[in-house]
């Protein structure tokens, strides 16, 4: 899944560009996501889909949204075929939260 140009209209960079041969952390917590879930999802997504096997990525959600267990795992297993099994791991201090998943 690639950005689309409606990501763009918010103001949202793509989450990445290339594949990530090492664990890493996607920032998802900018004002773009805070105002749209359905971007913070896609780039999710996108981050995961840009991790090399063998590795993990940290996806940083903004707090807005609430507990990502909510929305978001199911948005994942869903989108990669239950490929995934993502972990809560916890909330950050400015409110927002930390899932990893392992590729």
């Amino acid at each position: 899944m690639s950005s689309t140009p409606s990501d763009h209209d918010h103001g949202a960079d793509p989450v990445t560009d290339h594949v990530h041969e090492n664990s890493w952390s996607a920032n998802l917590e900018g004002p773009e996501h805070a105002e749209d879930r359905d971007l913070l999802v896609r780039q999710a997504i996108e981050a995961v889909e840009h991790t090399a096997a063998g590795n993990h990525v940290n996806l940083v959600t903004h707090g807005d949204h609430g507990h990502p267990e909510e929305y978001l795992f199911e948005a994942l297993e869903s989108e990669l075929d239950g490929d995934v099994d993502p972990e809560y791991v916890e909330q950050c201090g400015c409110g927002g939260h930390v899932v990893r998943v392992d590729v």
